[in-house]
C-alpha cells in the first residue's frame, strides 16, 4: 500500500443527508442546518477532519513503518497515525480532528480502529450532518490489486445515527506523484466578521 493514491469518484465520497439514519435530536440539527444554511469551517482553512480527511479530492499518501502507519493527505497537509504497535486506545482521548487511530492487519486487510473526534466537524460536506464525540469509526484498507486501494469505512455514533452507516472508497495508485503543499490560508479571501458571519473579499 506503500505510494500515493487518488480517490476514484463514483463510488466513494459522502452519501446524502437522507442515506445517514439520524437520531431525532440530530434530526433537529440537520433541519435547523437546511433552513439557515452556513458556510462550512473548511472556507476558512478548518480542515475536514475525520471522515472527511479520507473523501478530499485530493491525494493521500500511505507510509508503513514499525508499530505505525502513516496517511498524509494533501488537502490541509493533514496526517494521521494509526499505530499498529498492540496499544490502545487512551482512557479518556483528547479530541481532536482526525482522532486517535489503532489498527491490526487481519490477514492482508488492514483494520484502523479510530475514536476521540471533535464535534466541531461533520459527516459530510454538509455541516449540518453533524456527529457527537462518542462517533466510532472502523475502516479496512485493502488492496483489489496493485493498482486500487479499497477502504470500507463504517461509522456508528449512538448520539447522532440510529444505525451504523458503511461506505466503500476505490483509490487508484500513482506511482510517479508526489504530494503538493497545501498552504489554505495562502491567500485566502474569506472571513468571518465580528457576528461570526462569513464574506469573501474579491479585491485581491
Amino acid at each position: 500500500m506503500n505510494g500515493v493514491w487518488e480517490m476514484t469518484f463514483g463510488r466513494g465520497g459522502f452519501a446524502p443527508a437522507q442515506q445517514f439514519s439520524f437520531t431525532p435530536k440530530y434530526a433537529a440539527i440537520l433541519k435547523a442546518f437546511q433552513e439557515a444554511p452556513k458556510d462550512s469551517p473548511m472556507a476558512n482553512c478548518v480542515p475536514a477532519g475525520m471522515p472527511g480527511t479520507m473523501s478530499q479530492p485530493y491525494p493521500i499518501e500511505i507510509l508503513f513503518t514499525p508499530g505505525m502507519v502513516t496517511v498524509i493527505a494533501e488537502a490541509f497537509m493533514q496526517v494521521r497515525h494509526i499505530y499498529t504497535d498492540g496499544r490502545g486506545h487512551p482512557a479518556d482521548p483528547d479530541l481532536t480532528f482526525n482522532g486517535h487511530s489503532i489498527g491490526h492487519w487481519d490477514g492482508d486487510t488492514l483494520v484502523a480502529d479510530s475514536v476521540g473526534f471533535t464535534p466541531d466537524t461533520s459527516l459530510g460536506m454538509n455541516m449540518g450532518m453533524r456527529h457527537s464525540d462518542k462517533m466510532h469509526i472502523v475502516e479496512r484498507f485493502h488492496l483489489k490489486d496493485p493498482k486500487t486501494l479499497e477502504i470500507v469505512t463504517t461509522i456508528d455514533d449512538p448520539e447522532a445515527l440510529a444505525k451504523p452507516w458503511t461506505r466503500t472508497i476505490s483509490y487508484a495508485r500513482h506511482s510517479d506523484w508526489t504530494l503538493a503543499e497545501y498552504i489554505c490560508q495562502q491567500n485566502n479571501r474569506n472571513f468571518v466578521d465580528a457576528d461570526g458571519k462569513p464574506g469573501i473579499n474579491l479585491k485581491h
